[in-house]
């Protein structure tokens, strides 16, 4: 159970939830007070685009958020500043404003990247001193604000028309006081997130007004509340494998639910039932714990990041390896938030596999918060002849990342993995060595069938259009021509506009395209809307940043690309032919 606490990310975790609960404890009690929830919550969502401005143009996301939040907290203090009781129809309106001045900018103007996402949801496996850092000063300042202005806030949140009555008319101290909300919001959105922010902010003050009634004592019991709900949600995250934002806002509600449910029944003077709920939820979380699995005795432990390079590992190391694969089949490696379980499985591991090219740049977090020494091998480097990648923003790549479209790619990946597979275990090169030479057989199996299949569709009826750029190696290798995709990027964080949806449209009609493929890990929507437009079919559906799940057709990569080539050749066809491609 507390093994946890010897972890680089637990701990940094537990400082950090720690001076950030001295913020967002007090602050909380404040909203609470002046019936700030819905602001508190606006104000950190609202700064998406100051996430996106930050993520595309390369500048610290903290910045980018605290700016846009400062001109939210500024915009709502003005548009209030003669109707202070009605703060949330003027938030709304806020916060509509900068979501649609986000979303344009990630649509139109730049790709976000996972580092939006992150910060929409928050993850403490992330965090840095910078993180702990912008925690610290906004409670510094909260606590300032309160010492020197909160007499004039707990006057204006008791009686409005009162404080009126006796002075206190000035729109500074509301305006500081929706800057201060607005801070703590944004040092918040590593920990837990803009969208979970209230978790912190609101919640746990909640939660303490229902058994305090002086607001010193209040102030003092919503501070403790939220470092315990925040070191005890990062502890059940681990227990769990959950994400850690996520696990403190289910716990904070959970512990509201239970302090308001035994008010109400003390109160009808039911102990025995509070008695037995508690009971209840103590065996819940008892008996929820998450069991680790092991491979066979004296096998190596490796990791391998993404579907594909763990799919290539296990056919190369065979039951000499226990693999710890990151990815599960149909998830996006663009969107994945790592989980603690992949820390604790990195920290034993003697050799991490990674696909490369910042497909799983993440990992490279997972391996320091490890606090492990694996050997680290990047097998996009391996690729002989790479496609060039994105010229901008933090997920963009030199080299387009999807290189196992290309058999001949994976031919040398399968290589370099039996050579580190023998550097570790010597002892067993014998059967890595086997192993390979197996699998570069089938590989050269698929890569004639492939080839043979697509000879009999007529180059000028080989026009690909996917959900996004994944299959550059792919169309490379076997003269197919990629007119165009749905999502214009190599990262499926991007989002279409209007605009690019039309032109496609135009241009699919216009080349006479006959199927769009969608993509098992996308949802599909966008391509059957498109279709109906065109008139082409999206029927047929490829894998392109993952395996199927266990008895698909693409379980394994070299289903993967065989199901691929079927899917194509058929949409390119109108069905009447498909490829089959028999001894993999």
């Amino acid at each position: 159970m507390l093994d946890p606490f010897d972890l680089p990310f637990f701990q940094r975790g537990l400082l950090e939830v720690g001076v950030l609960a001295v913020g967002a404890g007090l602050i909380g009690t404040w909203i609470v007070l002046r019936g700030l929830a819905f602001y508190s919550h606006a104000v950190g969502t609202a700064a998406f685009p100051g996430l996106v401005l930050a993520d595309g143009l390369g500048f610290s996301a903290h910045l980018g958020a605290a700016t846009t939040a400062a001109v939210v907290a500024a915009a709502v203090a003005w548009l209030a500043r003669r109707d202070r009781e009605h703060y949330d129809s003027v938030t709304a309106l806020v916060l509509v404003a900068a979501l649609a001045l986000g979303v344009i900018l990630a649509s139109d103007v730049f790709h976000s990247g996972a580092d939006v996402e992150t910060l929409l949801f928050g993850s403490l496996l992330v965090i840095d001193a910078s993180d702990v850092a912008w925690a610290a000063a906004a409670g510094a300042a909260v606590i300032a604000g309160t010492l020197l202005l909160g007499h004039r806030w707990t006057v204006t949140g008791f009686d409005p028309s009162a404080a009126r009555a006796l002075g206190v008319r000035s729109a500074l101290p509301d305006g500081v006081l929706l800057a201060l909300v607005a801070l703590v919001a944004i040092a918040a959105l590593s920990a837990i997130g803009a969208l979970l922010a209230t978790a912190l902010l609101v919640v746990p003050a909640a939660t303490t007004r229902l058994l305090f009634g002086r607001l010193p004592s209040w102030q003092v019991a919503t501070i403790v509340l939220a470092a315990l709900e925040g070191a005890v949600g990062l502890w059940l995250s681990v227990q769990f494998d959950a994400p850690p934002g996520a696990a403190i806002a289910v716990l904070s509600g959970a512990v509201f639910a239970l302090v308001a449910g035994g008010r109400a029944l003390l109160a009808s003077r039911r102990p025995p039932a509070l008695a037995t709920a508690a009971v209840v939820l103590a065996l819940v979380v008892a008996g929820c714990g998450t069991s680790g699995g092991s491979g066979p005795p004296g096998a190596l432990d490796v990791v391998a990041t993404t579907t594909q390079v763990g799919d290539i590992t296990r056919a190369v190391g065979g039951s000499a390896v226990d693999v710890t694969q990151i990815l599960r089949p149909n998830t996006d490696p663009h969107e994945y938030e790592p989980r603690p379980s992949d820390v604790l499985e990195t920290a034993g591991a003697k050799i991490v596999f990674e696909s490369g090219d910042n497909l799983d740049r993440w990992m490279g977090k997972v391996i320091d918060d490890g606090g492990g020494d694996p050997t680290v091998v990047d097998l996009g480097v391996t690729v002989p002849d790479r496609l060039p990648g994105q010229a901008s923003g933090p997920e963009a790549s030199r080299y387009d990342p999807h290189w196992w479209h290309d058999p001949v790619n994976v031919e040398a990946a399968v290589r370099v993995t039996r050579d580190a597979l023998v550097e570790a275990d010597p002892a067993r090169e014998a059967v890595f060595t086997r192993n390979a030479a197996a699998y570069l057989q089938k590989l050269r199996r698929l890569d004639a069938g492939i080839r043979a299949c697509f000879a009999k569709v007529p180059p000028a009826g080989r026009k690909l259009v996917t959900d996004h750029d994944a299959f550059g190696y792919f169309a490379r290798r076997y003269g197919v021509r990629v007119v165009g995709a749905v999502i214009p990027s190599q990262t499926t964080q991007a989002q279409p506009s209007a605009g690019e949806v039309a032109k496609l449209s135009a241009l699919i009609k216009r080349e006479g395209v006959k199927a769009i493929f969608p993509e098992s890990s996308i949802n599909k929507k966008l391509a059957d809307a498109l279709a109906g437009q065109t008139g082409a079919t999206a029927r047929y559906t490829l894998y392109g940043d993952t395996l199927g799940p266990a008895g698909s057709r693409g379980a394994t990569y070299l289903g993967m690309e065989r199901a691929n080539a079927d899917a194509m050749v058929r949409g390119f066809t109108g069905g009447r032919q498909g490829c089959a491609i028999r001894g993999l």
